[in-house]
């Protein structure tokens, strides 16, 4: 994955929190993925096949994600399910935005939502995988971007 293809998530991340919050995210600096997990609360899974093969997913405290929600649904308090579904609506909306630089060939699957740190789900990303790590609201978060 090039330098450019990187700033093309971390752009969409930033343009993301900034139009649907108001208030920006800060973007850490990628790093290629150890073999240690990189794994939240909350994990927004999408795969991808077509012109390029492998998954993007986001990771996120309950925390975040219940700030996200209340401030889209306008509650203080929001539901459990609404939480849930913000995880995945997070990683399918970076994905979509995504597909716009990398063309209609880049196909994404519907998310997948995983709560906690399941033993027996793997994921299994093409080989070098990216972290790029993200604050908003002193919550810390990250992309995981696996693609071939």
């Amino acid at each position: 994955m090039s330098e450019q293809e990187l700033r093309c998530f971390i752009d969409v991340v930033v343009r993301y929190f900034t139009e649907v919050t108001g208030e920006p995210c800060e973007m850490g600096v990628p790093y290629v993925k150890d073999a240690s997990p990189v794994i939240s609360d909350y994990t927004g899974l999408i795969g991808i096949s077509g012109s390029r093969k492998g998954a993007i997913y986001i990771t996120s405290p309950r925390e975040m994600l219940a700030a996200v929600t209340s401030v889209i649904l306008g509650e203080e308090t929001p539901a459990e399910e609404y939480i849930i579904d913000m995880a995945g609506e997070i990683a399918n909306t970076i994905a979509g935005n995504v597909r716009e630089t990398f063309g209609s060939s880049f196909m994404i699957s519907v998310p997948i939502v995983i709560k906690g740190a399941p033993e027996d789900v793997l994921f299994r990303l093409a080989p070098p995988v990216f972290i790029i790590p993200l604050k908003w609201r002193n919550c810390s978060s990250y992309l995981v971007v696996g693609l071939e």
